[in-house]
Order: C-alpha cells, then structure tokens, then sequence
C-alpha cells in the first residue's frame, strides 16, 4: 500500500520517515518529496509498505501523532492525477 504522509516537519529525512514507519511493519520504500531548486523539504512525502494490515495499523498509529511539533497527516495515497504540462 502507499501512503501519503502530510505535514512532515522540513528537517525530516527518507531514513527518518522511513524509521518512524518501520515500528509498524515492513517498509518497501520511503521518500521525503524534494523542491528540485533547493533541495528543502516540501513537507511531505510516501511510504510504500508491502502489507495492507501493517499499513493500516501505521495509518492508525500515526494519523494525528507529532513529530517535532508538528501534527502528521497520514493516510493511504490517492493516485496521481495527470496535469497539464507547465512548458511553454
């Protein structure tokens, strides 16, 4: 399963995000989201775990929970919807 994890405070890492998720089950993948100018943060990112039952125990642990301050947003990932290109 996917998930999305929202409000991430901007000091967090993939191997912190990733360690935060690992409490709760296996983890495939872990990825904070970059701005690509300034290499910071965007403040959130996704995980990718192989099992749904641990995937949804984690959303349920960690939905709500705090992380440095800051109140997480997790929940499993809707897919990306296609957006028009932004080149001119």
């Amino acid at each position: 399963m996917n998930i999305y994890v929202g409000n991430l405070p901007y000091s967090i890492h993939d191997e912190d995000l990733r360690e935060l998720f690992q409490e709760h089950g296996n983890v495939t993948s872990a990825r904070v989201v970059m701005e690509r100018d300034t290499s910071r943060s965007k403040g959130f990112g996704f995980v990718e775990m192989d099992n749904d039952g641990e995937a949804g125990s984690a959303i349920e642990a960690l939905n709500g929970s705090e992380v440095d301050g800051r109140r997480l947003t997790v929940n499993e990932a809707r897919p990306r919807e296609d957006r028009p290109s932004r080149r001119y």
